[in-house]
């Protein structure tokens, strides 16, 4: 069991009085899906609501939900909250997933931002047009092999241990997976040249509860389309 029960019980207590957390966005990736997987790799379920009319979208900046005018927004414990990092930071540090110390949580912090970084590049790859997704497509392939997957390759061979930090399942693991999963959807060969980020992969997917995630019919979205596109477009009058 890689996420032990004791770490969790409490939590799952407070979480069924409070309701399940709620996440309002886009039925699509974008900036919520890595709320998605922090919250499945913490044992959380949760509700959503998906914008699909720029109304709904009016309605929460009307009634003061959107503090930055901003989505994603999650209700969670009474709270209204925005900016995807504070939420995710707050999902982790709560369910255990953000290190014993402030040392392991500046680890968690500093890897999560390379990340991050490489995640920026994926999530506007749908609004590009035919001939920039061409070329952005060998970039973030470029990109993912010659600076970040060598920098997690070396993480995990001077720890000589599974996890990136503590040895224990935490925030920047989840935030990884995602990452490269996302990265092998544009070249499914990305790792093989990375030994010890393919047995990382493995160890992760083969958790419990995110192996559920990665089947059909769970609440990870899949790679966004031009429905997505236009909805968002839509939805936020990017025009």
């Amino acid at each position: 069991m890689y996420l032990k029960d004791k770490h969790l019980s409490g939590d799952k207590k407070f979480e069924d009085m409070a309701g399940k957390p709620k996440l309002y966005y886009f039925d699509g990736r974008g900036k919520m899906e890595s709320v998605r997987w922090l919250l499945t790799a913490a044992g959380v379920e949760f509700e959503e609501e998906f914008l699909k009319t720029r109304e709904q979208y009016e309605k929460l900046l009307q009634d003061g939900a959107l503090l930055f005018q901003q989505v994603p927004m999650v209700e969670i414990d009474g709270m209204k909250m925005v900016q995807t990092r504070a939420i995710l930071s707050y999902i982790a540090g709560k369910h255990n997933l953000y290190g014993k110390d402030l040392k392991e949580r500046a680890l968690i912090d500093m890897y999560v931002g390379g990340t991050d970084d490489l995640m920026g590049f994926i999530m506007r790859f749908p609004f590009l047009s035919a001939e920039d997704k061409e070329k952005e497509c060998a970039h973030i392939i470029q990109k993912a092999t010659s600076r970040y997957f060598p920098a997690y390759e070396k993480v995990l061979k001077d720890r000589g241990q599974a996890f990136l930090v503590g040895n224990r399942l935490s925030w920047a693991d989840v935030h990884l997976l995602e990452a490269i999963l996302m990265v092998e959807e544009k070249s499914s060969d990305v790792l093989s040249e990375f030994p010890r980020l393919q047995a990382f992969k493995a160890n992760i997917s083969s958790i419990p509860a995110i192996k559920k995630f990665l089947e059909p019919g769970s609440q990870r979205k899949p790679v966004p389309d031009d429905k997505y596109v236009e909805t968002v477009r839509k939805v936020l009058w990017m025009y």
